[in-house]
This record gives C-alpha cells, sequence and structure tokens, in this order.
C-alpha cells in the first residue's frame, strides 16, 4: 500500500532511544506492535476490565479485548485515509498498557493516593511500562519502542508531567504538550477509534448486563435511528426473542456509519489543509475528526452512558469497593514495601545505593506495583493482606 505524504513512514522515523539494527523482515512499526504483544503488560489486560469488573461475567469486555477493537478500528479508516496500518495498530494494542485494575474506579483510586506524590496518569503510565518497566532485554529496560509510538501512547499528558519528561528527554514525545502541537495522524486516529470502540461496547455490555435496556437507548439518536433502520429491513428482529440480533446489528451500523463518517470529514479536512509532510500536520488543528452531526451524536451518547451505566447503583458500589482495595492496597504496601514482591524491592535497594529513598519514590514504585495488577490479582492480595473479602461472586 502506498502510504499519503502526512502518513508516517518507518523508514523516516526519528528511531529509538536505544539504537538497534533494523529487522531483516520487519519495519520499525511492525516491530513496535510484535514487541508489545509479546508483553508481560499486553498479557495483563485479559484481566483488567472496562466498566464491569472480572468476576462479573466472563462476556464483558475486558482491556485486552477493547485494544483489539481499537486496533480493529483504527486499520479500517487508516486503510482509507493511506495512514500507516501497522502503527496504528501498535498505539492502538498499547494505549492502555498502564491502566489499573478496575477500570477508571482504580485509576482514580490510585491518581488521588499519589496526590502528595506526582500523582497517575494512565497514559503516562503506558509510557513507562514501554519504557521503563517491562524487563525482557539485556541491553535496556522498557520495550524501546520508536518515537512514533511512543508519542501515540502518551495521549494525554500534565504540563507538569510533561516538563519532567522533558527534563529527561529535551524534544521527545513530552515536548509536544508545551509546545501545544499535535500528534501524527496515526495517533489522532488512535484517539478517535478509543471513543467510538468503548461508546459501542459499553452498549452492548449495559444492556447484556441488564443495566441499561433497548428501550432507554431510543432516547439516543445514534443508536435508534440505526435501529429503526434494522427493523424495517428485519421486521422479524422485533421479536424479544431476537433481541440479541437486533442490538448487535444496530451496534455494526453504528460503527459503520461512525467509520465513514471520520473517513468523509477528514478526507474534507486534509483537502482543505493540505499537509505535505508529517510535521505540517503537527502544526495544524487535528485533522482527524467526526462531521459536526456525528460529533454532537457521539456526545449524546456519551451523555447517556455516563447518567445511565457509569452511574447506575449497582456500577457505583461495585467503584466504592474497587477503590477501597486499591486505597487498602497502596497504604499497606506505603507502610510496609516488604510485601511487595522482590522484584520491586530491588529498585527500592538500587534507589537506596545513591541516596535514602523519598517517600516520593516509594510511592511511585508502590502505584507502578498496583497499576500492573489484573482484577482479581489485587482481589487475592487485598484478602491475603486484609482478611476482607471484597467483590467476590460469593461475597
Amino acid at each position: 500500500m502506498t502510504l499519503a505524504p502526512y502518513a508516517c513512514d518507518p523508514g523516516k522515523t526519528r528511531g529509538r532511544r536505544y539504537a538497534q539494527a533494523p529487522a531483516p523482515t520487519r519495519t520499525d512499526y511492525q516491530r513496535d506492535r510484535d514487541r508489545i504483544v509479546h508483553s508481560t503488560a499486553f498479557r495483563r489486560l485479559v484481566y483488567k476490565t472496562q466498566v464491569f469488573l472480572n468476576h462479573e461475567g466472563d462476556l464483558f469486555r475486558t482491556r485486552l479485548t477493547h485494544s483489539l477493537e481499537v486496533a480493529q478500528l483504527g486499520r479500517s479508516v487508516a486503510r482509507s485515509l493511506s495512514l500507516n496500518e501497522d502503527l496504528v495498530e501498535a498505539i492502538a494494542l498499547a494505549h492502555d498498557l498502564g491502566h489499573t485494575p478496575f477500570g477508571h474506579a482504580g485509576q482514580d483510586a490510585l491518581n488521588v493516593c499519589m496526590a502528595n506524590h506526582g500523582g497517575f496518569e494512565h497514559n503516562l503510565q503506558s509510557l513507562r511500562v514501554v519504557d521503563h518497566l517491562e524487563e525482557r532485554y539485556p541491553e535496556f529496560d522498557g520495550l524501546n519502542l520508536t518515537f512514533e509510538t511512543r508519542e501515540g501512547i502518551l495521549k494525554h499528558c500534565s504540563r507538569v508531567h510533561a516538563e519532567q519528561l522533558e527534563r529527561f528527554d529535551p524534544g521527545g514525545v513530552g515536548h509536544r504538550f508545551l509546545n501545544r502541537v499535535q500528534p501524527s495522524l496515526e495517533a489522532q486516529l488512535c484517539n478517535l477509534a478509543d471513543e467510538i470502540a468503548y461508546n459501542a461496547h459499553d452498549i452492548d455490555d449495559g444492556v447484556r448486563s441488564g443495566l441499561i435496556t433497548l428501550a432507554q437507548l431510543q432516547q439516543v439518536p445514534l443508536f435508534d435511528d440505526h435501529r429503526r433502520q434494522t427493523l424495517a429491513e428485519f421486521p422479524h428482529l422485533q421479536d424479544k426473542a431476537q433481541g440479541r440480533r437486533l442490538l448487535y446489528e444496530s451496534i455494526r451500523r453504528m460503527l459503520s456509519a461512525q467509520v465513514y463518517d471520520v473517513i468523509q470529514a477528514t478526507q474534507a479536512a486534509l483537502q482543505l489543509a493540505a499537509p505535505g509532510t508529517v510535521d505540517a500536520v503537527r502544526h495544524l488543528p487535528p485533522l482527524i475528526q467526526f462531521s459536526a452531526a456525528m460529533r454532537e451524536q457521539s456526545q449524546m451518547l456519551k451523555r447517556f452512558l455516563l447518567d445511565k451505566l457509569y452511574r447506575h447503583p449497582r456500577v457505583l458500589d461495585t467503584t466504592g469497593q474497587a477503590q477501597q482495595v486499591v486505597r487498602d492496597l497502596f497504604g499497606r504496601y506505603l507502610a510496609q514495601p516488604d510485601h511487595m514482591p522482590e522484584s520491586h524491592q530491588r529498585r527500592l535497594a538500587a534507589a537506596l545505593e545513591n541516596e535514602p529513598v523519598s517517600e516520593r519514590a516509594l510511592a511511585r514504585i508502590v502505584a507502578d506495583y498496583i497499576a500492573g495488577m489484573t482484577d482479581r490479582f489485587a482481589l487475592r492480595e487485598h484478602q491475603r493482606l486484609t482478611g476482607q473479602r471484597l467483590l467476590f461472586e460469593s461475597s
């Protein structure tokens, strides 16, 4: 496939933090993707959940299935826009590597725990995973990914953290947050594909769980337009026994409509802006976009999900318990670091060789450990340390 002039060309990558000879049969972005797939953090995503926690059912989305869906949507759009599909896939598969157990509930709790120690951002944590925390190679820590993949992983970053990154890596992935410029189109695409994917699968999981209904979803034009079109074409799906097929087909059509809308709206934006290079893209407003009408419909869907699903009493109950697990674990490890595994104690020992470890440094190591946990490991570890049994099916 011929790449557009504004697409990222692996032959022109800004390179890796540690120089390595090219692979004989793969481009640099394909190599990034393969390293991500074989990483420990990627495997853990199968037991890290989105809205519904790991014990609540085997068919709900996990961070792994979500990442695969983002990659599929991203590659589909990238192909139509002549962008680099391999880079899109690498970013999509890595974008949630730093997410905590228990979805956003865990992230919010860990951020509160870290409030006096630099805070916690899951995008920054994903970068820490691929830059520092993975231990696979004898020459360096992390996965040594290309600049372009790392840039896409860090889709959000506070100014304080961007300044910290800039001090250690001048002109690196934190630089754009200080200069207020854009990432590559491939990174922009992954950001939007992430939004499209989680809105769609939260509808599916929400209905499957019984927390939202097809009747309630008639309030959402983006979904209901496609539900009505489906019923007009397949009237037999009005039978309640066909509810699952009706839901799947409506979501499928909704996803397709959003993908085609992004392609058309972005093609129009690219034609108007006419960027000739990747660098030109960085100095323009975001170009991967919905049309104005689709953006409004997407926002309505997000507001519906916030009100009816994410704030549902059952979700809030599990959210509260999940946050207690994270808080308790953080407090226990901070007070007794010897409860962490030897690998994390070695990190403490390495820090002690230079100077006494500060509470902030210890807190970051504790946060790294908790963020790497799966839902079920965090629950078991919490029960082991506190004697409490939270969020288990039999509780």
